[in-house]
């Protein structure tokens, strides 16, 4: 019978340390050459039972109810699959293999990269109809109003906090546990994205996504904003960090985009609407306004700590072989 505690990165015929930065790699590489399934992704079917338990389960009850039908759904649609990978994931090589697999299914790095290139290629073309819509499909804030310099702005912050959602999350928790780490983040990160709101609908039933989301993302937000702090203007990065963040609503995304406007020597955040009203949110980094050029840097500081992400634990396992 497997032992639970023997996680899948343990691959037979490598060096232990070295198995798992290599799954890295392997995964996060799968990634950037295929991108995203186009068809019959999983995560599309996990959105439709998770929609259809949420429409079974939320509503008709007290707050407190509805908040622990929520944390009933949670577990139901988060655990099971990540304890079935650590409790069937085999040693050896073999094992190695599917834990990139997973790795690959739930990292979203040229996801974001090719929703963000296309909102920079329409403001580049002078089609802002076209990039009012298309970074509507980043981010929850009302965009058929923004300028220019607007949707570079909202462009650049889904960028900057989908780093951390998409990409170094997830890297963080395979790095504890292998595919089965990748898969759990990923899945917890889709429910809160769904149910994490603060309206009338989700304020309760999505109380526990919203949470345990927050709690997952804790370690990782933060090394997200080191790596940003790293891979550009440091000292600047690590200011707007320290005074900005803790004003930022959200306990996760505050640092990240904070040390990530600081670092790209912009400014984020300020005034935006949502769900047709209009919210005061911090201004964070210092510099310029942002403009449509500044997203492809966005974009080259995600990747630039993405390969930090990467070379640290294959030069750690290469000394420690």
């Amino acid at each position: 019978m497997p032992n639970v505690f023997s996680f899948p990165f343990l691959a037979a015929g490598m060096p232990t340390a070295l198995s798992l930065p290599l799954a890295a790699i392997a995964g996060s590489g799968l990634d950037r050459l295929l991108g995203e399934p186009r068809r019959w992704h999983p995560l599309v079917g996990f959105g439709a039972l998770a929609a259809a338990m949420e429409g079974a389960l939320n509503g008709g009850a007290s707050p407190r109810r509805c908040r622990l039908r929520g944390l009933l759904a949670w577990t139901v649609l988060v655990l099971p699959l990540p304890l079935l990978a650590v409790w069937t994931i085999p040693p050896g090589l073999c094992g190695a293999l599917i834990d990139a697999a997973l790795l690959y299914l739930a990292l979203g790095a040229r996801s974001l990269s090719e929703h963000a290139c296309r909102v920079a290629d329409d403001l580049a073309s002078g089609d802002l109809d076209a990039a009012r819509r298309h970074v509507g499909w980043m981010v929850s804030r009302q965009t058929t109003d923004l300028d220019a310099a607007g949707v570079a702005g909202a462009c650049i912050e889904s960028t900057l906090e989908n780093g951390n959602d998409a990409v170094f999350g997830t890297l963080f928790w395979f790095a504890l546990f292998g595919g089965a780490g990748a898969l759990l983040f990923r899945l917890a990160n889709t429910l809160d994205a769904m149910w994490g709101y603060r309206d009338q609908r989700f304020a309760d039933f999505g109380w526990a996504a919203a949470r345990l989301d927050d709690l997952l993302n804790f370690v990782p937000a933060r090394l997200t904003a080191l790596s940003y702090a790293l891979c550009g203007r440091a000292g600047v990065a690590l200011r707007c960090w320290r005074r900005q963040a803790p004003s930022w609503k959200s306990p996760n995304a505050g640092p990240v985009m904070a040390a990530g406007a600081g670092s790209l020597g912009l400014l984020l955040g300020g005034a935006a609407v949502y769900h047709g009203r209009l919210e005061q949110r911090p201004v964070l980094g210092e510099g310029r306004p942002a403009g449509g050029q500044d997203i492809a840097r966005a974009l080259t500081l995600v990747r630039r700590s993405l390969l930090l992400w990467l070379a640290v634990p294959l030069c750690w396992g290469l000394l420690r072989a």
